[in-house]
């Protein structure tokens, strides 16, 4: 079994649990930096991505989250989530843990009452996937190393650079727990490599 945490300061942290537990793997609850030291996975869970980044920098978690993924130790961001891990912004100056090698607009599918749900097909998972989409964002460009794992109406929504997955939507708030399943085996693949 599989430690899983989901960053837990903002953001759908409960489905995310469910979605782990669901597959068979522990989840935690990330509330204080030292207990990234206890995860083998991090999640990054939908949410508000400008209020979830005033909280990571009130409860000092930049560096600790930056170390993480310095240290190949997979992460996957989820709509907000997937704010936070980006290298780009557009229209923003800085990023903010700035790991993955894309470049995102917020809210480019529109505000919270243009919320839609798209059938996906997504590289490696399933031709078939029911997405929740809430003021998603959407991946504008991706770097070359970067594998583009879904795309709606022609944008990206789904990607994965090498350790580091993110997506548009919200693969908690559904039963499918396929996609979840898909960042465990990731989780997984580099626990094996690492006891080589």
């Amino acid at each position: 079994m599989v430690k899983i945490g989901v960053l837990g300061l903002q953001g759908a942290v409960s489905e995310h649990v469910q979605a782990i537990e669901s597959c068979g793997e522990e989840a935690i609850v990330i509330k204080k930096k030292e207990q990234l030291d206890e995860v083998d996975g991090l999640i990054l869970p939908g949410g508000e991505s400008t209020t979830m980044r005033r909280l990571l920098d009130q409860y000092d978690f930049m560096d600790k989250l930056r170390d993480f993924g310095k240290q190949e130790k997979p992460m996957f961001g989820t709509c907000a989530g997937l704010i936070l891990l980006a290298k780009n912004i557009k229209g923003y100056d800085q990023p903010h843990i700035g790991l993955m090698d894309v470049t995102v607009e917020r809210n480019s599918f529109g505000r919270q009452k243009e919320s839609f749900e798209a059938d996906l097909a997504i590289s490696g998972v399933t031709d078939h996937f029911n997405a929740v989409f809430i003021r998603a964002p959407h991946i504008l460009e991706a770097g070359e190393d970067v594998e583009v794992l879904a795309k709606c109406d022609g944008r990206i929504v789904a990607a994965r650079d090498r350790h580091i997955l993110g997506c548009s939507f919200h693969p908690e708030l559904t039963d499918d727990h396929r996609f979840t399943q898909y960042f465990i085996n990731m989780v997984k693949s580099t626990i094996k490599e690492n006891s080589k």
